[in-house]
């Protein structure tokens, strides 16, 4: 049995694919199932319920990590009891990332890209070491990863920064991606420059 914390990022909406909602289920099945503790950011609704739901049922450990303007709209999980109410986004992303073992990415909207985004960016400069998965349910992430290959081509990005990151198609293959991901440490940086 693997233990450890991982964050999770995915969306909040509920209108989306049943499809994605599935994935964000059975993700949250597979880590309490493994004794694995997940960071989200303490929706109730979308991936991001599911995901909570899932793992609250499973008797997993899940902590919601939400500020207070979002709490004021109702948007927290009620059953989330470990729920860490912060001042602002800012604030959450720095708790999202303290004290964990992997990123996890499922499908989502813009503030889930800027989430992904912001790790990869600061993995690619050394400033965080941890896996990066990235679960492409549905082939969700094939333009922003045809995006990627575009940065690398016209020379934005070197081709070795395309190692931050694994990309899996199911939740099952996550806990795989993660133990096997290519090792990152802090003298990549010299890399970040093209």
């Amino acid at each position: 049995m693997m233990h450890g914390r991982v964050s999770i990022f995915c969306a909040s909406s509920a209108k989306v694919n049943g499809e994605y909602l599935k994935a964000a289920s059975k993700l949250g099945q597979i880590l309490a199932y493994e004794g694995i503790a997940a960071n989200y950011g303490g929706g109730a609704v979308g991936l991001m319920g599911a995901l909570a739901d899932r793992m609250i049922a499973c008797e997993g450990s899940i902590r919601g990590i939400i500020p207070q303007f979002m709490v004021d709209q109702g948007w927290n999980h009620p059953k989330v009891e470990d729920m860490l109410i912060v001042e602002d986004m800012h604030e959450r992303m720095k708790k999202l990332v303290i004290d964990v073992d992997a990123f996890i990415a499922l499908p989502g909207g813009i503030g889930t890209l800027e989430e992904l985004l912001e790790m990869i960016s600061h993995k690619q400069l050394g400033q965080i070491l941890q896996p990066i998965i990235i679960v492409n349910t549905n082939n969700f992430f094939k333009p922003f990863l045809e995006m990627i290959d575009k940065m690398v081509k016209e020379k934005f990005m070197r081709a070795v920064h395309k190692d931050i990151w694994t990309v899996v198609d199911h939740p099952e293959e996550v806990l795989e991606a993660i133990k096997s991901a290519p090792d990152w440490d802090g003298s990549a940086i010299k890399y970040a420059p093209v």
